[in-house]
């Protein structure tokens, strides 16, 4: 049964990070772009993945240069709020061969910081380690500078574990101390949390799902993260399908990603998740990538990734979309702050 749970919490993890259903983009209108004030041309700088390693460019797509060189860099970045550190993700595997020749393969993660200083001084290889659970990724840098905020599987250090257990976590960026958000996380064997952002009101955005249910899309208070998992789960069940999510610096606006069968989107979402709106849809023959988009410091851009390895922006109506680097191997975009 334990096998076959993990199994299935695989299929479950691969299903809403990539074809998950949500209220169709036809539905969904646009953001009239009166109603965000004037627009500027984008500014500050995007820190994305390339081949494993952590770059930065301009936000118009120029400048391009490595800061960090680890060859196994993985998903969501973060700038610190002095914009001189990167939090980012390594990612490592388990291959397990048991005598009875039963095992499996699996990936384990945890959090590293780059530092922009180094790297001007010409030094692309120093980083820190952050944490050292095996479980760790998809880091959020908290505004007071001081914590990290993550997803973790509590059980990934247990090399002949079967069952995930995805809670939301902090880390202190000083002491390395990690508190996970829950304080039952310990009777949460089969708990599935991921992908947080939480925003100055410190409302925290994440993804809920389980056996039974696909992803959806949950808002809570920094101290109501405790509650009842049936009461998660209604709430998940009212935003189905739209995983990835991504506060705005202004805290106004939630970002998100939705698919629909062949249909998927971009959106933004007002704070009570009442309200959304289709941001763009993805260029033909490929799809949003599954990592958080990532708002200018000024709230009125977005960046992305696709499918196809590029990294796009585009204002929140959805105009002025640009390509900034070319199909490759180019992922989870940062604005900087």
């Amino acid at each position: 049964m334990k096998l076959f749970r993990l199994e299935l919490a695989t299929i479950v993890v691969i299903f809403f990070t990539s074809i998950v259903l949500c209220v169709p983009a036809a539905a969904v209108d646009r953001l009239p772009a009166d109603s965000v004030g004037e627009f500027t041309p984008p500014s500050g700088q995007i820190a994305f993945v390339r081949s494993g390693d952590v770059w930065v460019m301009d936000a118009n797509g120029a400048n391009q240069k490595l800061v960090c060189q680890v060859s196994n860099a993985e998903g969501r970045l973060s700038w610190s709020p002095d914009n001189r550190q990167i939090v980012f993700t390594r990612s490592g595997k388990v291959d397990l061969k048991g005598p009875d020749l039963r095992g499996g393969r699996h990936k384990v993660y945890d959090l590293f910081i780059c530092y922009l200083d180094s790297a001007e001084a010409g030094n692309i290889k120093y980083f820190r380690r952050l944490t050292d659970s095996l479980g760790a990724r998809g880091p959020e840098w908290a505004s007071s500078g001081n914590q990290v905020l993550f997803w973790k599987d509590m059980n990934a250090n247990r090399i002949s574990s079967r069952t995930p257990n995805y809670q939301l976590c902090m880390v202190d960026v000083n002491s390395g101390g990690v508190e996970p958000l829950r304080a039952d996380w310990r009777s949460d064997e089969e708990l599935f949390l991921v992908t947080p952002s939480m925003n100055g009101r410190n409302e925290i955005a994440f993804v809920f799902f389980n056996e039974l249910m696909p992803g959806g899309l949950v808002v809570l208070r920094y101290d109501e993260v405790s509650i009842r998992l049936d009461s998660i789960q209604v709430l998940a069940q009212q935003n189905l399908g739209y995983v990835a999510p991504a506060w705005s610096p202004d805290d106004n606006w939630l970002a998100m990603v939705g698919n629909y069968p062949d249909d998927s989107g971009l959106y933004i979402a007002t704070p009570d998740l009442q309200t959304k709106y289709l941001v763009a849809m993805p260029p033909e023959r490929v799809h949003f990538s599954k990592y958080p988009p990532s708002f200018s410091p000024n709230s009125k851009w977005l960046t992305f990734s696709t499918s196809d390895g590029s990294i796009w922006i585009c204002d929140v109506a959805g105009n002025g979309k640009t390509r900034l680097t070319r199909p490759g191997k180019d992922q989870a975009p940062c604005w900087s702050r």
